[in-house]
């Protein structure tokens, strides 16, 4: 008897037959373990960014003083050139979690999901969808707001390219700006994008739209309310709103076994991270909380009336705030990029900060397609009588905590 998702019958192909399924799983998990095996050798040989960060801009520092070039220049080119990685790393990343949401999702649903733009396993699917969209007309509704309608998307991608830029990637300073207030900077910068979310359903002359707009907006203020308090007990065991202080906090080990994550801490840390992981899936708009889109309700929402690129925009925000609030987490609850045993650090901090982030990502991933969508009363409730009460109780019961350690 044949088991596990390729348990199935039905008319086969004949690359599709059950034994045929399953050898296409063994050989698919084969290659993927030699390609993450290969990129873990290579990160090992590579080591710390910011050592070799380091060395560059020393190097440069020392031919600018040969040369006579002002110091405004290698300032200058001290924040365009990370700034500019950070970019380019935001729009590839979206490129890849949109392919793997698909392959989870069709694993879920016992299904193979994109399978051959690219061969293996469709790995272009999403470029070719890219380009299918920058081909796409550009429709503006008659009687919208042209100039509204056409800067809304922008409004609403900016804050989330903006907001990563006090992320440390890894140890040593590996963020593109250092702030000692980055968290603060980036609970504030993406609160913006609901702007862009009412500019979109107000100019589109479409009631379905404003609505949508509307939806968004009581949505993700609400949301952001247990968020932000969830995260109070973080900066008060961390004593700092750096993102890369909170990260160096976490470092070492609770009786030499355990890692110091904040995550770990009893009770508060847990409450914390699960109230934080609801109400980021809520921000982001993402099933079971994307009301706000509903397709059963309000045809597409908020975007209803946008089409290709322009549409595209606000699905690039999306991907780009899930990515920025697994990253919050991997950094504010799992350590960033610390190893969770001294005997791992070996592997370079960067590999630890994108391993845990993508676990983040995975679990809302997960749980999008594995819940169905609330209705907007009971998501409202939700917030206001259920996470917000449980937040304001963690935080006393973190004071009560570090009281009783003093």
């Amino acid at each position: 008897m044949v088991q596990g998702p390729w348990a199935v019958t039905g008319p086969w192909a004949p690359n599709q037959t059950p034994e045929g399924l399953r050898r296409r799983y063994v050989r698919s998990i084969l290659v993927l373990g030699v390609l993450l095996g290969g990129l873990l050798g290579l990160s090992v040989l590579i080591g710390e960014p910011s050592v070799l960060f380091g060395k560059a801009f020393a190097f440069l520092t020392a031919q600018a003083a040969r040369h006579g070039v002002p110091a405004w220049a290698l300032t200058a080119v001290s924040l365009v050139v990370p700034c500019s990685i950070v970019l380019g790393l935001i729009q590839v990343l979206p490129i890849f979690m949109v392919w793997w949401e698909m392959k989870i999702a069709a694993h879920i649903q016992v299904r193979l999901g994109p399978m051959q733009v690219g061969k293996w396993h469709g790995v272009l699917q999403t470029i070719a969808d890219g380009i299918k969209l920058l081909l796409k007309e550009d429709i503006v509704p008659t009687g919208a707001d042209r100039i509204i309608h056409f800067l809304a998307p922008i409004v609403v991608v900016a804050p989330a390219y903006i907001c990563f830029a006090p992320i440390p990637f890894g140890m040593g300073g590996l963020a593109a700006v250092q702030m000692d207030v980055g968290l603060l900077f980036v609970l504030g910068i993406s609160g913006l994008t609901v702007i862009g979310l009412l500019m979109a359903g107000w100019s589109s002359n479409n009631k379905y739209s404003v609505l949508g707009g509307l939806r968004a907006a009581a949505q993700m203020v609400s949301y952001e309310i247990p968020r932000l308090i969830a995260l109070l007990p973080v900066v008060m065991w961390g004593g700092t709103l750096s993102l890369g202080g909170l990260m160096d906090a976490q470092q070492g080990l609770w009786r030499g076994v355990l890692p110091r994550w904040f995550i770990f801490y009893p009770v508060v840390g847990q409450i914390s991270f699960l109230i934080f992981l609801i109400s980021s899936i809520a921000e982001t708009n993402r099933t079971p909380f994307d009301i706000a889109e509903a397709e059963s309700e309000l045809t597409s929402g908020f975007h209803t009336e946008y089409s290709g690129m322009k549409w595209a925009m606000f699905f690039l925000a999306e991907y780009a705030y899930m990515f920025l609030a697994a990253a919050l987490g991997a950094v504010l609850f799992f350590g960033g990029g610390w190893a969770p045993w001294p005997a791992l650090n070996f592997i370079p901090s960067f590999v630890w900060f994108f391993a845990k982030t993508f676990f983040i990502v995975f679990l809302f991933i997960w749980i999008r397609w594995s819940y169905p969508r609330l209705r907007v009363d009971r998501l409202m409730e939700f917030c206001w009588k259920f996470l917000l009460p449980w937040s304001l109780v963690n935080v006393a019961l973190a004071g009560f905590l570090i009281l009783m350690r003093q």
